[in-house]
């Protein structure tokens, strides 16, 4: 490999709060891609980890998904901190210093399959940064009880064992070893952690902006407020769009950290002279869920119907507003051209039976499922949100503005009805689908990860 390729010498892993397929939508597909392609780029072995409080049974399903669906190599690639904890060993019995409970805190007590007690939590209730405080993390080890400096010192103790065993195997004591932090959670817990061997990477997966959506002057509040003043600690911040890396630092101010590093999809093979598309069906598939404003593309259907009488829409995915929207549909008289079809693993044939993909998002971090589709060749209409459709859809389809229903009725109605400019959009949809491509995305990832190990840890004392 060229180095515009090839990662430095490192150890390097992923890790989110929780990584599921089918209850965290595409980042549960873009986190594990991230770790095919850092194995790609020559890293040995990255593993993939979480530190969310499901059963062991309930982590062992999730990495079996993971494999069946050609997500990870094996399953020895994902790791969970509470199945660790549960199970014991000698990173628990060193970790922290002696101490115990912290006075006028509620407890848990976490006990392995024997019923022994392994750890104490701290329940801290109703405080959106529970994962900031301080109270103690109790270790039940052989010689005495033992604390850590919250969940932060528990998630760090865990981390710092795996770069030990890690470094061991390698022989090489001063073996760096890189995190990418896919959480912002996770990312301000770690912000203390000021080991010269660490390297903190952070990805950016959604918009920081507030509701609406739409505006980059808007106040920011909450996590992102507060991930956002942790911006001078990573030592790589990775945004999958040139424009919210563009108004973040613009805002903010760029620590000389900032990299465009896009989600990735693999483009798959052209579709074939069989495929039969229907010249008026037009496909969504997303999660349906409050962001992706589904509830636009069914108010401007009425009036595509009612212009282009055998034109269908077909919604693939589920969430909680299903019902709502079903509803709508009925109310809106629309039912015989409308279908809620519920999640889907068949999403190539879905898309090969369309014409024209539409989604009608408030906001994105990237919105994969665009470019999915543009790799099935099939032109695009999109809101033109923040952040992500401009920069994934560029010639191959049309964007309106968001929250827009007139617009988007029209912008169907035209290419519905307009068979040759459908037909140049489509020619055009894997060439803009193969920017996202792991060969594509490689360079801009490694170049990222060799800045950050090319310089001194941002933490370090």
């Amino acid at each position: 490999m060229s180095s515009e390729t090839q990662l430095p010498e490192a150890d390097y892993v992923v890790l989110g709060s929780r990584i599921a397929l089918g209850l965290d939508g595409g980042f549960a597909v873009a986190v594990p891609a991230r770790l095919r392609l850092l194995e790609a780029a020559g890293a040995r072995e990255p593993l993939m980890l979480s530190v969310d409080g499901q059963s062991p049974e309930a982590h062992a399903a999730q990495r079996q998904a993971f494999v069946d669906g050609g997500h990870v190599p094996d399953p020895s690639r994902v790791r969970n901190l509470f199945d660790e904890l549960l199970a014991g060993g000698d990173w628990l019995s060193r970790a922290g210093e002696p101490g115990g409970r912290t006075p006028g805190v509620a407890y848990r007590t976490v006990r392995d399959a024997a019923d022994r007690p392994i750890a104490e939590l701290p329940v801290i209730e109703n405080d959106p940064e529970w994962h900031l405080r301080d109270a103690n993390v109790v270790v039940h080890a052989p010689d005495g009880d033992r604390v850590l400096r919250g969940f932060r010192g528990l998630y760090i103790a865990w981390l710092e064992a795996i770069a030990a065993s890690r470094r061991g195997a390698a022989g090489d004591p001063d073996r760096l070893f890189v995190v990418v932090c896919e959480s912002r959670q996770i990312g301000e817990a770690l912000v203390g952690w000021d080991d010269p061997r660490v390297r903190l990477v952070h990805t950016i997966h959604n918009s920081h902006l507030p509701a609406p959506h739409d505006d980059p002057a808007a106040p920011v509040t909450g996590l992102w407020e507060r991930w956002l003043r942790t911006l001078d600690a990573h030592d790589a911040v990775l945004w999958p769009t040139a424009a919210q890396r563009d108004e973040v630092a613009a805002r903010f101010g760029d620590p000389g950290t900032f990299h465009v590093v896009p989600n990735t999809i693999d483009l798959g093979p052209e579709p074939g002279a069989a495929v039969r598309r229907d010249p008026h069906r037009v496909v969504m598939l997303n999660r349906l869920a409050p962001q992706k404003r589904v509830d636009l593309a069914v108010r401007a259907w009425p009036a595509v119907v009612a212009a282009v009488p055998d034109a269908h829409l077909d919604v693939y995915g589920d969430g909680p507003l299903r019902d709502e929207l079903q509803t709508l549909v009925d109310e809106l008289g629309v039912a015989a051209s409308v279908t809620l079809h519920g999640a889907t693993s068949e999403r190539d044939a879905v898309f090969d039976r369309s014409s024209v993909f539409l989604t009608s998002t408030a906001f994105e971090g990237q919105g994969l499922s665009i470019a999915e589709a543009l790799a099935r060749g099939l032109p695009v209409v999109s809101t033109d949100a923040r952040y992500g459709p401009r920069e994934a859809v560029g010639d191959a389809g049309v964007l309106v503005p968001p929250g827009d229903v007139e617009a988007l009725s029209a912008a169907l109605i035209d290419l519905l009805r307009d068979d040759r400019r459908r037909v140049q959009l489509a020619a055009r949809a894997r060439a803009a689908a193969a920017a996202f491509t792991p060969e594509a995305v490689r360079p801009a990832l490694v170049a990222a990860l060799r800045a950050a190990v090319g310089h001194p840890s941002r933490r370090a004392r």
